[in-house]
């Protein structure tokens, strides 16, 4: 693994590129497969399933007894994990219900907002070499806990037409209402515009690869909201003298081994430290299934010394990870300093993969630099904030003036009149 020693920030915004992967024309593809969808419905997208994911399928939707047997395969001891997983995440996630709040801005003038759930909820759960079963009970039980009328979830089917049994199981116990075969831009497609088995959502969760993050952009121009862009998976650890070589190097990983076109950045103050790491990386590279994905994605690995941590923590808020593992005596310091990352694991034994299954938060997080502007997600993602106001007539007494000087600066008399209305038939109500 090359090692970048003490970069220049001129170098910076080169080694926070993510990779990307050779997909042709991207936004032509979205475009033709929405337009296609948006026409002809299910059929295009049984079409589009055929095509891309090699699977033929006679019903978009899993029937309630096909659920139910499939479910039940699922070995106890999976099971008993799911549930566990499920119990933690549901305890963080309650612990961000919003009570609302009233407040009186001056006397006469009642102010207060609420929480509302977002109807119906698409979740994407990316299916491909990793079915991820995790991803459900992360974008699942926060609509739960919000009060979300209609979840529907959306993942790609095997071969065989068929959805992982460990992602019924999991859709099963978080209160999904409707299970689709179907995956990619397709899927994406079919929640924006609805079709004749799918139902139409009001926002879509999930992450995905570079088709389905675009799928999701797209959907936005269409009047779906999405929760963020949550693309191919990164981590970045800061370690130093600390940290234990073979930990690191698992952490390193498991990120690597989600697809060709993740990333991982190690930050070190030794050397000897980064060299321990990347001999690990080969001893443990060997033994996993997912070997060859692993490597590959290893490709786009940045190894970084850097001395002064000052640097290293500007480097790391240029970055934003998604993902961020501190192993540090400067714990303390970086904490301090840290402005831009989707969520943090502190210290020897705190793996990232924690965070992936059952440590309770969430996993699904910005990448590619969002994480300057977008968190974790989270129950807020699956509510409105709608705001309330009482005004009393000695409220607009109070305001009234004030709403026609500034109306009328911006040159918007009618909204001057509809203050200034108020006020004469107050004061005819009181001659």
């Amino acid at each position: 693994m090359k090692i970048y020693k003490n970069i220049p920030r001129s170098q910076w915004p080169e080694l926070c590129q993510r990779p990307r992967l050779q997909t042709g024309d991207l936004d032509s593809i979205v475009s033709e497969v929405f337009d296609k969808v948006k026409t002809s419905g299910d059929e295009a997208v049984k079409a589009f399933t055929r095509q891309f994911d090699k699977a033929e399928i006679t019903s978009l939707t899993v029937e309630p007894k096909e659920w139910k047997k499939d479910a039940e395969v699922v070995l106890s001891e999976l099971k008993n994990a799911i549930f566990r997983a499920k119990k933690n995440i549901e305890t963080f996630h309650k612990a961000q219900l919003s009570q609302g709040f009233s407040v009186e801005t001056e006397p006469g003038v009642q102010c207060w907002q609420k929480s509302v759930p977002v109807e119906k909820v698409g979740i994407y759960i990316p299916g491909g070499t990793a079915p991820l079963f995790s991803t459900v009970l992360m974008l699942a039980v926060p609509a739960q806990i919000a009060g979300c009328e209609k979840i529907v979830l959306a993942t790609p089917p095997n071969g065989e037409g068929k959805i992982a049994p460990a992602i019924l199981f999991a859709a099963q116990i978080t209160g999904v209402d409707v299970v689709v075969k179907a995956g990619g831009v397709q899927a994406i497609a079919a929640l924006t515009y609805g079709t004749e088995s799918i139902p139409k959502v009001d926002k879509i969760f999930g992450p995905g690869n570079q088709y389905v993050t675009a799928a999701k952009q797209k959907a936005q121009t269409e009047g779906v909201a999405i929760d963020m862009p949550a693309g191919p998976s990164e981590l970045l650890v800061i370690a130093d003298e600390t940290a234990h070589p073979a930990f690191v190097a698992s952490d390193l990983l498991s990120q690597a081994e989600h697809g060709t076109d993740s990333q991982v950045v190690c930050i070190s103050d030794s050397l000897e430290f980064l060299e321990s790491v990347n001999d690990e990386l080969e001893k443990q590279l060997q033994n996993l299934p997912r070997k060859e994905i692993a490597r590959a994605s290893l490709k786009n690995a940045r190894f970084l010394f850097s001395s002064d941590k000052i640097e290293t923590i500007g480097f790391v808020n240029a970055y934003a990870p998604e993902h961020l593992i501190i192993v540090s005596r400067d714990e303390e310091f970086y904490l301090k300093n840290l402005k831009n990352a989707g969520s943090v694991f502190l210290g020897n034994y705190s793996p990232e993969s924690a965070g992936d299954y059952v440590s309770g938060t969430n996993h699904t997080l910005p990448t590619g630099g969002f994480a300057r502007s977008y968190g974790s997600l989270g129950v807020d993602d699956y509510v409105k904030k709608i705001s309330f106001q009482r005004i009393s007539p000695k409220g607009i007494q109070s305001l009234g003036r004030n709403i026609e000087t500034m109306a009328k600066a911006e040159g918007l008399d009618a909204h001057a009149r509809a203050a200034t209305l108020r006020l004469a038939a107050l004061k005819n109500e009181k001659l």
